[in-house]
């Protein structure tokens, strides 16, 4: 059923019923009839349908058993009231042809409103549809510009060409890994001085790079992880170990487990020591080198020193006649209490003097004046190039207020103990001098910083 687009405000309805049947013509013909003259020449439907101010009278007939029933729908683009006036004006009609009829007006409906409901269930479909396709294109955006720019950061290094980052040469610090797809993982993170090894066998390239920086070696968590890490063990200098958790590879790793891996990373010496592994790196020397023998003692294994060596020879216990034979140890008890007269004690020497206090410059007497001043009070001093104190924070937090500061600092001066953490944030705010109490495990001190410690000064009896 199609409605005149000029009728285009309200819509009549009406249900009719008539006592015999009738067809679309007639109902037609009597309305116009009917009506005719009933309700002005303003509201002549003739005339109004000439005007198109009402709409093509659409009518449906059921007719059954005798009886019709139907609908009709008149749509009009008159005002409110005449468009009521019509409306009433219908059910004045009560004879269509030879039958009895009656026309009921069941609504008159506003189209503007219908259309606004419409019109705003297809502006939401339209929007959702639009919003779902607008963040896939900015997530598809992103993400392709993302991956462009680590292509473009990825670069080859030395003449095996090995996967590495932009910034070995400048960084201080290396991290080495696997392979291209742990570089471009670490990439994706913001770590930009890692190199990859591309196999067991450890490049040369790589080899002369772990000579001159900080080294960590960042491995898989499974079998193949080990046998690198062996290796490199073998044939590099390495300074830390970092390894994937247990059956993880370092490419799957979230940026949150990559900076874990990291920031957990072992020194080389503690290492050997939780392992039992050997290092003949280039410019490590073999554990028995070192002092600190195999894990698991010497040739008669059990790594437990001789306890007879540490009793003494048995010549220096007193003979086993003195103590009488073991037959006769039931004997009476007075002579089982019997011992020899216990030796004459021998005069100790005097301790040796304290050593006489080492002289110190003028600069480092102004650094241990201000470290006596924040003795056992856990708090950090940060120096400028005058030594004048730029800012100071508690110990726990020195390293995070260290990487905040806008301002160049000299020298930190702190109540605590050196970490391979502060020398490395240290080194990158172009800090010369570190001062404590004294120094951690720390792997290696990076070229340019001077640490000095109580130790250092004092002597051993100041690191007590």
């Amino acid at each position: 059923m199609s409605n005149d687009p000029n009728a285009a405000k309200y819509q009549i309805r009406a249900r009719i019923s008539a006592e015999g049947v009738i067809d679309k013509p007639d109902v037609v013909g009597a309305v116009f009839g009917q009506t005719e003259g009933l309700l002005g020449d303003e509201l002549d439907l003739r005339d109004l349908q000439k005007s198109g101010r009402i709409g093509r009278i659409e009518v449906e007939i059921d007719s059954r058993g005798g009886k019709s029933q139907g609908e009709i729908l008149i749509p009009s683009s008159l005002d409110q009231v005449e468009t009521a006036i019509l409306a009433s004006g219908l059910e004045t009609v009560d004879r269509i042809g030879p039958c009895r009829a009656k026309i009921e007006v069941v609504s008159v409906e506003d189209i503007r409103i219908s259309k606004r409901q419409k019109i705003v269930e297809r502006a939401k479909e339209i929007l959702s549809h639009l919003q779902e396709e607008s963040k896939g294109v900015g997530i598809d955006l992103t993400e392709s510009v993302r991956k462009a720019v680590q292509v473009e950061e990825i670069t080859t290094y030395g003449p095996e060409h090995l996967p590495a980052g932009p910034n070995i040469d400048q960084a201080d610090a290396l991290i080495v890994v696997e392979g291209r797809s742990d570089v471009l993982n670490l990439l994706r993170c913001g770590i930009k001085n890692v190199i990859a090894v591309e196999g067991t066998s450890v490049p040369q390239t790589v080899k002369d790079l772990s000579r001159g920086k900080t080294v960590t070696a960042f491995t898989d968590g499974d079998r193949a992880g080990e046998l690198i890490l062996r290796e490199m063990l073998q044939t590099m200098d390495l300074d830390f170990v970092a390894r994937a958790p247990r059956g993880s590879e370092v490419e799957e790793l979230t940026q949150k487990q990559l900076v874990k891996c990291l920031r957990n990373k072992i020194p080389i010496n503690q290492y050997l020591e939780m392992t039992g592994f050997e290092s003949t790196g280039a410019s490590r020397a073999p554990m028995d080198d070192r002092g600190e023998g195999p894990r698991g003692g010497g040739e008669g294994g059990g790594g437990r020193p001789d306890r007879r060596e540490e009793r003494g020879p048995r010549e220096d216990r007193g003979p086993r006649e003195d103590r009488g034979p073991r037959s006769d140890r039931g004997g009476p008890r007075r002579e089982m209490m019997e011992r020899p007269a216990p030796p004459t004690p021998v005069a100790r020497p005097p301790p040796p003097p304290p050593p006489a206090p080492v002289a110190l410059p003028p600069e480092l007497q102004r650094y241990f004046e201000l470290l006596d001043s924040v003795e056992n009070s856990s708090r950090s001093l940060f120096l400028s190039a005058d030594n004048s104190v730029l800012a100071e924070a508690p110990v726990k937090d020195m390293i995070e207020a260290l990487g905040a500061l806008t301002v160049p600092a000299k020298a930190v001066v702190f109540d605590g103990i050196v970490s391979q953490r502060l020398l490395d944030v240290a080194h990158e705010k172009g800090i010369d001098t570190v001062i404590a109490n004294r120094l951690g495990a720390v792997g290696k001190i990076p070229e340019g910083i001077r640490v000095v410690t109580k130790l250092d000064v004092e002597g051993p009896s100041a690191a007590r």
